[in-house]
């Protein structure tokens, strides 16, 4: 346990800059001060001291407005920057040196008494706001974008944006029209969104200027009723 707390020490200073001494870090950090509370509650739960655990749960919510449920497995190096909102549930696996920013909730989408939280792999980040809900797996060294809202499996080494969330980048490599989740090809729904707007937006140019060109043979046959009509433009 001791080998534990000295590698979450380890995890803020290797990625908050603002860290600087020992001393900083034990007083003042609310993620390491939840961690502590989490370590002390998951040992009495799974000792099977049900009720303790979720009390030091309970008072480490209160402490630190960081949720953490007893029955959730955290790995070591786990890094809550900030931390107020912060909520993962009972059935929920973090690896190793995973990153969790403000107002990220791992939550849960059955009520079944059953896996029903996330699974995030090694290195991976969690950006501020961000809802992954459901019994998915986030791969290793994922990153998941601010506000963004996740409900199907990513796989290692992408990027996730968006609500729903969709994969925008993997290994590196752009992701533009479509994405690939579970063997299954979706469309972008902005991207589908964007181009159905264009393409009304061009109807009606064509629509408009067709309107425009028989308000103006109309105008001519009134003023000049004898006279030849025009030939219709090309455009026409």
């Amino acid at each position: 346990m001791l080998d534990t707390l000295k590698r979450d020490i380890q995890a803020v200073f290797e990625r908050d800059p603002a860290a600087r001494n020992v001393l900083e870090v034990v007083l003042c950090y609310p993620g390491l001060h939840a961690l502590l509370f989490h370590r002390l509650a998951h040992r009495l739960w799974r000792s099977g001291w049900l009720i303790l655990g979720r009390f030091v749960s309970h008072l480490g919510r209160f402490f630190t407005g960081i949720e953490i449920h007893p029955g959730a497995r955290v790995g070591p190096g786990l890094f809550i920057d900030h931390g107020m909102g912060v909520v993962i549930g009972e059935t929920t696996e973090i690896g190793v040196n995973c990153t969790l920013y403000q107002g990220v909730t791992l939550g849960g989408t059955s009520l079944k008494k059953e896996k029903r939280h996330p699974t995030l792999g090694h290195h991976v980040v969690v950006g501020a706001g961000a809802k992954i809900l459901g019994a998915i797996t986030i791969g290793d060294h994922s990153r998941v974008g601010a506000g963004s809202v996740v409900v199907m499996e990513v796989p290692p080494h992408s990027t996730v944006v968006g609500i729903p969330g969709r994969v925008v980048q993997r290994s590196g490599e752009k992701i533009v029209e479509t994405i690939d989740l579970n063997h299954h090809e979706l469309p972008d729904p902005e991207a589908k969104a964007i181009n159905y707007l264009a393409d009304k937006v061009r109807e009606l140019e064509r629509e408009l200027h067709q309107l425009r060109q028989e308000v103006r043979r109309t105008r001519q046959q009134m003023l000049h009723p004898w006279s030849v009509p025009e030939k219709p433009s090309p455009e026409e």
